[in-house]
């Protein structure tokens, strides 16, 4: 739950930190870099540490704190996990060399897949009772999860970008429409609204590639 916690946080900054250069004047080639790096630890590394300990548990009933007698029981499927920063990586080198991003990203960014599975935890913490996280609370939905959406980080997949050059509707009709489905979501069910969101992103993405 705490690392879920630490993830959002590091969600938050880089959210702000591409402005604070500019203000700044820091911004440079070696900042892009250490960036992404930042990147590839907060939203490749961390998550797949989370999710390598979730599918022990769907697993063993138990989380797992490694000592070297234990590595042998950790079930092969919980390796799947490290996909993740994998993946990220790729997606982080291919988004610096990627030159047409104006109001797109290519392929889905790395902090959104590591929202969706940083809530599955927070889900489970605060909303134990919750109908859907039986669902999303087991071992096939992550590994599902794990393979589909590493697959659309590194795709070419055209995705929204929040970016608004301009505040009128019929040039960010679904931008406006994911912001509002977001809030309603999240208000009517929380942390187990993410995943959804998640995939209501790629969706309305989708729709938006087909209406150019």
């Amino acid at each position: 739950m705490y690392a879920s916690f630490f993830i959002l946080l590091g969600s938050f900054l880089d959210f702000f930190d591409g402005f604070f250069a500019r203000l700044l004047n820091v911004s440079g080639e070696l900042g892009k870099q250490l960036d992404s790096l930042a990147d590839l630890i907060t939203f490749g590394v961390a998550p797949a540490m989370i999710v390598f300990q979730l599918l022990i548990f769907f697993d063993s009933g138990n989380y797992f704190y490694l000592t070297l007698n234990e590595i042998q029981a950790i079930p092969t499927v919980a390796y799947l996990a490290f996909l993740i920063p994998i993946f990220s990586a790729y997606r982080l080198a291919k988004f610096n060399i990627d030159t047409n991003q104006k109001d797109t990203f290519s392929g889905l960014p790395t902090p959104a897949n590591a929202l969706f599975f940083i809530s599955i935890p927070l889900a489970h913490y605060y909303q134990t009772d919750h109908v859907l996280l039986a669902f999303m609370y087991q071992s096939p939905f992550l590994i599902i999860s794990i393979l589909m959406l590493c697959a659309l980080m590194v795709s070419n997949l055209r995705l929204i970008a929040l970016k608004f050059k301009s505040w009128n509707w019929t040039d960010n009709t679904y931008r406006y429409l994911l912001i509002v489905l977001s809030i309603v979501l999240l208000l009517l069910l929380h942390f187990v609204a993410v995943p959804i969101i998640i995939l209501l992103y790629i969706v309305l993405s989708l729709i938006n590639n087909l209406g150019k």
